[in-house]
């Protein structure tokens, strides 16, 4: 995040703060400190008709239910085509079509409704997972530049560390270049 303005607004929105003012320590903190997800609340269950809606949904939707409902509208055809003259649905089956109009007059809006519920749900785990996601992209920011200061200091330390070592090694020349006879009695104790 490269305007620190935009980054404190974003955190601020991910805590839910607005009147309190944080150093960038504190702020990723109490980022760090923030449960982001929204638990699965025991207090959210569905009514009678949500999951009424849902298990027709659930049905009306696979292969159960198709194979199911075919073989109940073969035995109907067959059964009135046997009985002919005595079929409590002749030929162009009428009944059947107002049986099969009703179904889909009311399942319809019950696999609406369950998948508007869902959608719903949908949208409520994409927005926990953008904040997680967005959570997870400031704690990163956060730890790429203290990297980044951690490396600068290396640096730093490292070229002072070559400046001393240099310099050492220049003042002991300039020692044994001023006093070549102390060198020498050294070496004999040696």
């Amino acid at each position: 995040m490269a305007n620190t303005k935009e980054r404190k607004k974003i955190i601020r929105e991910l805590l839910d703060i607005t009147d309190e003012e944080f150093s960038d320590e504190e702020l990723i903190h109490r980022l760090t400190m923030t449960e982001i997800t929204k638990g699965s609340n025991k207090k959210d269950k569905p009514s009678f008709g949500q999951r009424a809606a849902d298990a027709v949904a659930r049905f009306a939707g696979s292969w159960a239910f198709i194979f199911s409902f075919i073989g109940v509208m073969v035995v109907w055809m067959v059964v009135n085509a046997v009985l002919a003259s005595d079929a409590f649905d002749g030929y162009p089956f009428i009944l059947l079509n107002l049986v099969l109009s009703c179904i889909a007059a009311i399942q319809a809006p019950l696999i609406m409704m369950s998948q508007n519920r869902q959608e719903a749900k949908d949208r409520e785990r994409a927005e926990s997972d953008y904040r997680i996601n967005l959570k997870s992209e400031l704690i990163i920011d956060d730890l790429h530049r203290k990297l980044e200061e951690v490396l600068e200091i290396q640096r730093k330390l490292s070229k002072q560390i070559d400046e001393l070592s240099s310099s050492r090694v220049c003042d002991k020349c300039a020692d044994d270049n001023a006093n070549p006879s102390a060198n020498k009695s050294e070496k004999k104790v040696q």
